[in-house]
């Protein structure tokens, strides 16, 4: 790696460098993402109803679940501090995404 790459890394936000360890996990478990950063926030886009966000101390993405009781959404949480696991979690939820929720014809063009 360049000097001038070093420097570029360490510029980006914690929140950015969080991201980008996660999308570095899910390569690892076989699944792409995009990292996409600004305000303070990163987001590691996976799949239809799979986005992860990050402060930079936290990841969060839906579980794909809905509160009975308030009829709200269902998120889920991990530290940053361990992108491994973390990587795995959403990689587990993104298959069961893939199962019922294929990719249209125009995003599976768009992707090849």
């Amino acid at each position: 790696m360049s000097a001038t790459e070093r420097r570029r890394i360490a510029r980006r936000c914690p929140a950015a460098l969080a991201a980008e360890r996660l999308r570095i996990g899910l390569e690892h478990c076989s699944v792409s993402a995009d990292v996409h950063e600004g305000y303070g926030v990163a987001l590691v886009s996976v799949w239809a109803d799979l986005l992860v966000w990050t402060d930079g101390f936290v990841y969060r993405w839906w579980t794909g679940k809905v509160s009975e009781r308030t009829g709200r959404r269902l998120y889920t949480a991990y530290g940053v501090d361990n992108p491994v696991t973390a990587a795995r979690c959403v990689a587990h939820r993104y298959r069961e995404l893939r199962k019922t929720s294929p990719r249209s014809d125009d995003v599976a063009e768009r992707a090849s």
